[in-house]
């Protein structure tokens, strides 16, 4: 009897230690951050919504160094509201997180162009930029636009109505900051409620 519980007990060392061993070389192994959408363990685990919601504050923080240039994603600098337009400076890129939008205002009109005849995005007045295929009938009330600019600052701008047609309201006779978002047959109307800066 003595003889099988030190069979017993070496063989539960065994497995502890070979566990042990196993457990430590899948840590060192796992990869720093899981970047594939079809990841089983955090689908299992329901965070599929944390992982978009990650998703979007790291493309809201991303630092633009050029037109359609990208440079590697940077912690986004905090949101601070704002009193009044912004000085003028040219727009690099529309982004619309809720909808996944994020494409270089390269005055391209398939993705997205700013009308330089009128006021620069965050300045005052109703700045223009037109794109198709943004899917702007999603967009609701309350939600971001932001607008990264060359002055490494993004106005961030907030909805306020989403119209059928190709006219979303009118200017603003109080001269504040206001960003008409046109695609399809559907435009948006916007205004300036913050920025961030880029660190």
């Amino acid at each position: 009897m003595p003889r099988a519980k030190w069979v017993v007990a070496s063989l539960t060392v065994v497995l502890l230690s070979t566990g042990i061993a196993v457990l430590q070389r899948t840590e060192g192994a796992r990869p720093a951050a899981v970047t594939t959408d079809d990841a089983l363990p955090t689908r299992a685990l329901g965070l599929s919504g944390h992982r978009r919601l990650v998703r979007e504050l790291e493309q809201s923080g991303e630092h633009v160094t050029g037109v359609g240039a990208r440079s590697p994603r940077t912690a986004p600098g905090p949101l601070r509201t704002v009193t009044g337009p912004l000085r003028a400076a040219r727009p690099l890129r529309l982004r619309i997180p809720s909808l996944g939008v994020d494409v270089p205002l390269t005055g391209d009109r398939e993705e997205a162009a700013w009308d330089t005849e009128g006021p620069a995005p965050g300045a005052a007045g109703t700045a223009l930029v037109t794109g198709e295929g943004l899917r702007l009938g999603e967009l609701r009330r309350g939600r971001t636009i932001e607008i990264a600019r060359a002055d490494s600052r993004t106005a961030v701008f907030t909805v306020v109505r989403v119209s059928p047609g190709r006219s979303s309201g009118h200017e603003d006779p109080a001269g504040r900051a206001q960003l008409r978002l046109v695609g399809g047959e559907t435009a948006v109307l916007a205004r300036l409620t913050g920025q961030r800066r880029a660190r």
